[in-house]
């Protein structure tokens, strides 16, 4: 519609320099480009961006979209609708070929002064909606459409798959209406627009402008925007949080280095139904399970590995002909791979922490090795639910600095990133031989650090991470996984993130 890209890279900075600089970067990635002239810092960078823009090759070679956003429609710009529309006519004859104008704008001018001041652009006229989607968008739609523009762009707030996926059927109705889900509960639903012929997803170069876009970086490099398509097969990670995840990174990383037509997104799931009742119209062929419906998840399985059974939680889920759900748990082996070469696991004694899905899979894992299982649990009724089924024994908080164990293992996700300063145990209770931390962001955790300090081995989660995510993809594709290139692209994330703090 606006252009043949899957991806409109959206340049957005407070000064001139930074917007051209972002614009080159963006040019080399795609030829759709959003320019975001409200993010400038005052009516003066503005002209000198714009000024810079007259002559560019960009003009001919891209498809510029000029937006000056107003406040009042959530945008930046602090001037009056006159000084906008000024601004938004100088982009049309520096070479935008269309610009966005929001309602709030368009609905208080005359067709008439539009005509003459913007007639040699094609008009965007959008609507967003920040606090929510709105109760009647055919509504909206036809609100946008009055005075004839030449494409309408309808963006919401959406605090659920099922409203996201209502806001996409909109856009694919009709091909002039750009649907934008907006929301980290949308990002799957906005991506797998493109899906679509003719339609596209922002993407920013270095700032994000709305909730949930994913950067213009990650969009070419981990999600191979540009090669999706309708036959390209879906693949997820479902849970809250789940903006820390790095197993997108991972798991598309092995589907790029097997060249399989895949890709694997993040869902933030508030509710399993709603996923649930999303996966027929998303088209989902296979997911992952984390915090906090690894039970929860088993209760809507058609089916279930035995192993996985046992244990009552999954992390992995296939979707088989006619929707069915088939439930697996790789957590188990990665435990053992973790620990096996530090401890001879059969007569060993493990404490763990925790009480959840992930702790059940450690205290089965262990317990079927041969190891005594003690669970301590901040409630201490699932502590003791979880040690009765494994033999094992629930220990109170207050025994433990008194006691020892031949390792210790979190599996809470206390210390988690953004909440590395935490730690679900303190130093003088890890009375062990060796502190197993399943957390894998950050790679050192406080309780690591803690362990260390009392000169304690230490095994970070990461390697149990990557076992157990190679595990998951080889059975979703039935091929052996490309393991070294998943561990490179989950280390290499983590260390970019490390450089950044």
């Amino acid at each position: 519609m606006l252009g043949r890209d899957k991806i409109c890279a959206v340049v957005a900075g407070p000064k001139a320099e930074s917007m051209h600089r972002q614009l080159a970067r963006a040019l080399r990635e795609t030829r759709t480009i959003e320019l975001r002239l409200d993010w400038l810092a005052s009516d003066r960078e503005i002209t000198r961006f714009l000024k810079r823009l007259v002559g560019a090759k960009p003009r001919t070679a891209a498809i510029l979209i000029a937006t000056c956003r107003r406040r009042e429609a959530g945008g930046r710009y602090r001037g009056s609708i006159a000084k906008q529309l000024a601004h938004l006519s100088e982009a049309v004859r520096a070479g935008c070929a269309w610009y966005d104008l929001e309602i709030e704008s368009s609905s208080k001018c005359p067709a008439e002064l539009l005509e003459v001041m913007l007639g040699d652009g094609h008009e965007l006229r959008s609507a967003h909606f920040f606090r929510g989607m709105p109760k009647h968008l055919e509504g909206v739609v036809a609100g946008l459409k009055r005075g004839r523009p030449d494409a309408i762009k309808v963006a919401a707030q959406c605090e659920s798959l099922a409203e996201s996926l209502k806001l996409a059927r909109l856009g694919r109705r009709q091909r002039r209406i750009v649907a934008m889900p907006m929301g980290e509960v949308a990002l799957p639903a906005r991506f797998l627009a493109i899906r679509e012929r003719g339609r596209f997803v922002y993407a920013p170069v270095e700032n994000a402008t709305a909730p949930g876009q994913i950067s213009l970086e990650d969009m070419k490099n981990i999600y191979r925007a540009d090669d999706f398509g309708p036959r390209t097969e879906v693949y997820g990670v479902i849970g809250e949080p789940i903006g820390h995840s790095l197993s997108p990174q991972m798991q598309n990383a092995g589907f790029a280095a097997r060249r399989i037509n895949a890709v694997y997104l993040p869902f933030l799931v508030h509710e399993l139904g709603d996923f649930l009742g999303a996966l027929e119209e998303l088209r989902i062929r296979g997911f992952s399970v984390t915090i906090p419906h690894k039970e929860r998840m088993v209760r809507h399985l058609d089916g279930c590995d035995p192993l996985a059974a046992k244990i009552g939680a999954v992390n992995t889920v296939v979707v088989r002909g006619g929707g069915e759900l088939y439930g697996y748990n790789t957590d188990y082996v990665s435990v053992l791979r973790a620990l096996a070469p530090r401890i001879p696991l059969r007569g060993s004694r493990v404490l763990i922490a925790g009480a959840g899905g992930a702790a059940r899979a450690v205290a089965f894992a262990l317990a079927e090795a041969g190891a005594a299982v003690c669970v301590y649990a901040r409630r201490s009724e699932k502590a003791q639910s979880l040690a009765r089924a494994v033999d094992g024994e629930a220990i109170a908080r207050g025994r433990l600095r008194h006691e020892f164990f031949d390792a210790i293992v979190n599996a809470t996700p206390v210390g988690m990133y953004p909440n590395e300063g935490q730690s679900p145990l303190e130093a003088r209770e890890l009375n062990c031989r060796v502190v197993f931390d399943t957390i894998y962001r950050p790679r050192r955790t406080k309780l690591l650090e803690l362990g260390e300090r009392r000169g304690i081995e230490t095994v970070s989660g990461v390697e149990m991470f990557i076992v157990q995510g190679a595990a998951q993809w080889e059975i979703w594709t039935g091929e052996r996984a490309p393991v070294e290139a998943m561990r490179r692209a989950v280390v290499r994330a983590l260390e970019r993130e490390e450089k950044r703090r």
